[in-house]
């Protein structure tokens, strides 16, 4: 317990500097007002606010040239939460929004008030179709794999529920509930609650990071249903502190570890253990979110307000690509399907860099915008 303390003290002491020392990415005016009927759907940028007073969806036009201009704002008809402890990222967590390509539907958590909100995409506009139980306390993340859907909620130890969409809607199945049994009183929050949920590429394994709070990958093996396995099989990564992850082909994943502050290489093998083939040390601090443009990746370093880039090169080896500062507070991220842009919250003052992802996999700014109430915010998407 000792060690987690520290933790959470070096992290929040780390983003609390940075506020007033990171550099800064040149401002790009923010717009206003309704939404523009005809636009690509995939020319759209969405960000959760994780507002405590009313979580929201801010919309953004994306231009062809990667530049940002917001749309319109939707209520999901729940709230943000703050876990203790927490600065820059009051979720602690990666994919609390989530795109769901198939059905067209996008996921938003509401922390605060133990929902999940279901949206209807239909290019940069949003049309709010359901908000449904988390099945738990503190929801933080969601994943989806064909018409079956995950939510990580985060408190009370931690548990996962999964559900069925059809019909532009959610369906909880009673028996597709399952508890991580975490300590529920470790502290802080922020360091000691489960990051993520996500499904490998192949879709038949779902995957919690448990962060300080065991320092493990958790794998529930599905059937073919999407039913989880009674209890998960538990691989500890010591002071790893597992956090944020991207699927790497059908049976890997690469995973940020804030402990050591790196990118480590994971394969999912098939009884459901996870074995570390590489890691990558990024030399920054609070390496805690990941996403993928492409063959390069960016992890995002709260601690000293910038990224560090990697190219995958055979084998999943990863070669660095060096840092590129944000403003205060880098947290989730999202790269476009493409692959030529990314996107980065950046949590102390609620803003949104933008940037052009480049050949050689260096990033070129694009200039950021400030999302209205979005302080210590997370949850993003790119489309």
């Amino acid at each position: 317990m000792q060690r987690i303390t520290r933790l959470g003290a070096a992290v929040a002491t780390a983003l609390a500097a940075t506020a007033a020392l990171a550099p800064s990415v040149p401002s790009a005016a923010a717009g206003h007002g309704g939404g523009r009927p005809g636009h690509h759907v995939h020319h759209a940028v969405f960000v959760q606010t994780d507002n405590p007073a009313g979580n929201q969806i801010v919309a953004y036009h994306r231009e062809d040239d990667g530049r940002l201009t917001q749309s319109a704002v939707y209520d999901t008809g729940g709230l943000g939460g703050v876990l203790g402890g927490s600065v820059a990222d009051h979720l602690a967590s990666q994919g609390s929004l989530t795109y769901d390509e198939k059905h067209r539907l996008l996921y938003a958590v509401n922390a605060g008030s133990d929902t999940v909100s279901v949206f209807a995409v239909e290019g940069e506009h949003l049309h709010l179709c359901q908000v449904v139980a988390s099945g738990g306390r503190f929801p933080v993340s969601i994943a989806v794999h064909q018409d079956v859907v995950y939510v990580l909620n985060a408190l009370d130890g931690g548990s996962v529920q999964g559900y069925t969409v059809a019909d532009g809607e959610l369906a909880p199945v009673a028996g597709w509930h399952r508890g991580l049994g975490l300590d529920p009183n470790a502290t802080p929050q922020f360091t000691t609650t489960p990051a993520q949920v996500g499904f490998t590429g192949a879709g038949n394994q779902l995957v919690v990071t448990t962060k300080a709070n065991g320092n493990s990958i958790d794998v529930f093996n599905l059937d073919r249903t999407g039913a989880p396995a009674a209890a998960p099989v538990v691989t500890t990564d010591p002071g790893a502190v597992p956090f944020g992850f991207v699927q790497n082909g059908r049976h890997g994943l690469f995973v940020t570890e804030a402990g050591p502050n790196a990118v480590a290489t994971f394969t999912i093998n098939a009884d459901g253990t996870a074995t570390k083939t590489a890691s990558a040390a990024t030399g920054q601090s609070a390496t805690c979110w990941i996403a993928a443009a492409g063959r390069f990746l960016y992890a995002s370093n709260a601690g000293t307000s910038n990224l560090s880039g990697f190219r995958v090169g055979a084998h999943s080896l990863l070669t660095s690509l060096g840092t590129t500062a944000t403003n205060p507070g880098t947290v989730d991220a999202a790269a476009t399907p493409d692959g030529h842009f990314l996107y980065v919250q950046t949590g102390i003052n609620g803003i949104v860099d933008a940037f052009r992802v480049n050949g050689d996999g260096s990033l070129t700014a694009l200039g950021s915008s400030t999302v209205p109430g979005a302080a210590g915010g997370e949850g993003i998407v790119a489309l």
